[in-house]
């Protein structure tokens, strides 16, 4: 039984600038797996390694796999189908797999544009795949696919989904083969080590309208502490690794869990080996102020804050639950644990203007993070603020959801307006940084660092990966009106998918009307019957009470 797991060759020039990331998802469905008993696994990179379609071929006619798996975010999910188009010609007796966030939302979606993909895992894919794998071992998937939870696929002119299949609670017992990765390859530019994002949590508990995670995810689950530093400290001895990123959305969400983790890796001498980083909420970091030098005694040395948008009717919009104020003061307590801190910013809503723009340059050089970083605004498809948006989506081609193309365009401004001011940006706020600041800032590991993060940027800035700027044409502000982000108009919604989404808002338009209809009842029950004279006190005193709410 042989299984051949891809990586799709994407490309866009955003977080790749700062390194090459090892995709996890290997790690975890091949080790299911290998639990399982299967060992006949390999993976190709095809994204690491730029792999071109002859090549690809060529790996899966030596191999002769069974089943072949892939994985897809939505910018990658046309590489991914492609992918297995081509195991369709050069394989025709492999089962065909996709899965990933993309695919487990828009899987009538991907159905329709690619028939020849066989079967779809949506959600979790651990315990879903390897059932999955089992079926093929065993002779039985076309019997017993529909039996299979977690599953899409096409029977003839229909497209079928299997009930959705429960959340892993079994989180420790997932054992990830890591051993599959090319780790020479796996590199982070800042410092020049080799980078691992493992996972602590999985979830979120919050409902940000222009994610998925929440959604994707669905209930939030945290491994034992112990248990995520037993893996580290493998990374760190078998693979070498010098820098981890943690893969969860949020993971100080518990409080009682992080600081254990904290304290575990303290306990083994690994901050003295392996430097790390996060992603999380302002909140937290407010929360927990007090613990920020525990942390930074952890290893943590690089902290991704969701600032999102300068202005606070951004933040609303996007349920964010933090203030402008807040990002300020965030920052600050962090930098005084000498702890690095890089600003997101969330730009282009259709009420971005030039002015806008500027605000959030005075607000990032008036808060002082050690990066920053302006994310064009993308709703995904299968999140709520899509659907919202309705007609003001222009762009069907999910190649270009990268967060560095303007999918939406503001009211006030063309797209490559949008570029230009958000390249402005970045060139005064790094070109500032890279004069005053990061070579004067501290000795040892604080400058090594940021001098790092600015080799990493002008790397990308030299070959044009950068936003990508070099496939886009922009050379400065005198190309902003010529600039050619090369949509693909040709990619629209398709009809299987369209009417899913109707019937999705059929149902929570009608189950809105339901509970007003409700409430209006209640209402009209409250409403006091007058006694003689035109008092309620004959009421009051003799009526039951009404329902509560």
């Amino acid at each position: 039984m042989r299984v051949m797991l891809i990586h799709p060759n994407y490309h866009s020039g955003g977080a790749e600038i700062a390194g090459n990331w090892p995709p996890a998802w290997v790690a975890y469905l091949a080790g299911s797996l290998r639990a399982a008993g299967f060992q006949d696994i390999v993976f190709v990179d095809a994204m690491t390694n730029h792999l071109d379609d002859e090549t690809l071929a060529t790996r899966m006619r030596e191999f002769r796999p069974d089943v072949i798996g892939v994985t897809s975010i939505t910018p990658s999910i046309y590489m991914a189908e492609r992918v297995l188009e081509i195991a369709r010609d050069v394989c025709p007796d492999a089962l065909r797999v996709l899965g990933g966030v993309h695919a487990t939302f828009m899987y009538k979606q991907v159905l329709s544009e690619a028939p020849w993909v066989d079967v779809i895992v949506r959600g979790e894919g651990e315990e879903i795949f390897r059932n999955l794998v089992q079926a093929v071992a065993e002779g039985r998937w076309l019997e017993s696919r529909a039996q299979i939870a977690g599953l899409a696929f096409n029977d003839g002119e229909s497209i079928v989904a299997t009930p959705a299949a429960p959340t892993v609670k079994d989180l420790e017992g997932i054992n990830p083969d890591w051993s599959l990765l090319e780790w020479e390859k796996y590199i982070y530019v800042p410092l020049g080590v080799r980078v691992a994002i493992p996972n602590m949590a999985r979830g979120c508990p919050f409902t940000c309208s222009f994610c998925s995670q929440w959604k994707f995810w669905r209930d939030y689950r945290i491994r034992e502490p112990k248990a995520v530093v037993d893996e580290i400290e493998r990374l760190v001895n078998d693979h070498q690794v010098g820098f981890f990123i943690l893969a969860d959305e949020e993971p100080t969400i518990n409080k009682k869990k992080f600081t254990e983790f904290c304290e575990e890796l303290i306990a083994r001498g690994l901050p003295d080996r392996v430097k790390w980083g996060i992603n999380t909420r302002v909140t937290d970091i407010m929360r927990d102020k007090d613990l920020l030098p525990l942390w930074r005694k952890a290893g943590l040395v690089h902290v991704s804050l969701g600032t999102e948008a300068a202005a606070q009717l951004k933040l609303d919009r996007f349920n964010k639950e933090t203030k402008v104020n807040q990002n300020k003061e965030a920052i600050r307590l962090l930098r005084e644990a000498d702890i690095f801190t890089e600003a997101q910013f969330i730009v282009g809503l259709d009420n971005e203007t030039a002015d806008t723009l500027e605000e959030t340059y005075q607000m990032a050089w008036d808060w002082q993070p050690d990066l920053a970083n302006w994310s064009m605004y993308t709703p995904w498809p299968f999140t709520p603020l899509f659907q919202e948006l309705g007609d003001k989506v222009e762009v069907f081609d999910f190649s270009k959801y990268n967060f560095v193309t303007p999918i939406m365009k503001p009211d006030a401004m063309e797209r490559g307006e949008l570029l230009d001011g958000v390249m402005k940006n970045y060139r005064r706020f790094y070109m500032k940084k890279a004069l005053f600041h990061y070579p004067w800032r501290g000795t040892g590991f604080r400058r090594k660092y940021l001098l790092g993060c600015l080799k990493a940027f002008l790397r990308a800035g030299v070959q044009r990966t950068f936003y990508d700027l070099g496939k886009v044409g922009y050379w400065g502000p005198q190309t902003k009106k010529t600039v050619d982000f090369h949509f693909d108009d040709s990619r629209q919604i398709a009809p299987a998918q369209m009417e899913d989404w109707v019937a999705v808002q059929d149902r929570r338009q009608r189950a809105q009307e339901r509970k007003k209809a409700v409430r209006a009842q209640l209402d009209a029950e409250r409403e006091p019957v007058l006694a003689c004279g035109g008092g309620t006190r004959q009421m009051e005193e003799s009526a039951p009470h009404g329902p509560h709410h």
